[in-house]
Parts: C-alpha cells; structure tokens; sequence
C-alpha cells in the first residue's frame, strides 16, 4: 500500500450541528467541531484520512451517500432522524460496496419513541455502534479497520 491514508467518511445528519447544545443529558456536552477533531485523530492512528460532514439537508446526505459508493469510501453514519424513515438514505446506502458503520450516540431501541426503534440504515450497515456516546465513533472507525485488515 501507498504512504496515503485510505479516506473514510464520517457523515451526520440533521440536528447533530447542535451537539454540545441540544439535550446535553442525552447527547452529551462535545460539540460537533471537537467530535470532528477527535475522529481525524482517531482516523489517522488507523490509518484513515477522515472527512467529517454534517448536514441538516437530505440532498446533501445522499450526495455524499453517491459519491461513497462511487468511489468505494467506507463510511460512518449517524444519519440522525434519517434513520428511521428515510428511504433515500436506504437507497444509497444499499449502494455502498466498502464498509458501513452505523452509529448512535443514544442508544435508539432505549429511547421511548416508539419511531426511533426502526433505521433503514441497519439492513445495509457492516455494524452498528449505539448507545456509547462520542466513543461510538471510535468504535465505528476502528470497525472499519477491522473490515479492511488495517489493525
């Protein structure tokens, strides 16, 4: 293999901008900026380049969706509320050919609405990661290193 890191994406959904801000007792106090910060560094002790992206636009999610599977990017996602209904995520989700890794930071199926037991993301997903806060990223970036024999 070549000195250049393997690129992965880590793609949020909507309203995880506001991490750090929205309902800190379930989300926790890490703002999307740090997360990004601490997933480059995890990424590169793994040899990943790591892009982290978060969007509130649908569009946008299944762009980056199209251009993973195009260029055979693993990726983590927490597509957020996406998740739970959103059959255009299932849709290019169901075109990725490297890793999948679906993370949460709350554990949904323990969460009381009823809507969040359901993802149309898990069916496509190589594991999911739920329930360990920030470190779930963690967790899903050193999955992927598994799944390309780089540990």
């Amino acid at each position: 293999m070549s000195n250049a890191l393997k690129k992965v994406l880590v793609l949020n959904g909507p309203n995880l901008g506001r991490l750090g801000k929205r309902q800190p007792e379930i989300y926790g106090h890490t703002t999307l900026k740090e997360l990004g910060a601490m997933c480059v560094g995890w990424g590169h002790e793994l040899g990943f380049a790591v892009d982290v992206r978060q969007t509130n636009h649908e569009g946008d999610m299944v762009d980056w969706l199209n251009d993973a599977a195009d260029k055979e990017i693993p990726v983590v996602l927490n597509a957020a509320a996406w998740t739970h209904y959103s059959y255009a995520i299932y849709d290019a989700c169901a075109q990725l050919t490297a890793p999948l890794i679906e993370v949460h930071i709350s554990e949904p199926l323990e969460r009381p609405e009823v809507f969040r037991h359901t993802s149309v993301v898990t069916p496509h997903a190589a594991a999911v990661v739920a329930g360990k806060g920030i470190d779930g990223y963690r967790e899903a970036l050193e999955v992927i290193a598994t799944k390309l024999d780089k540990v």
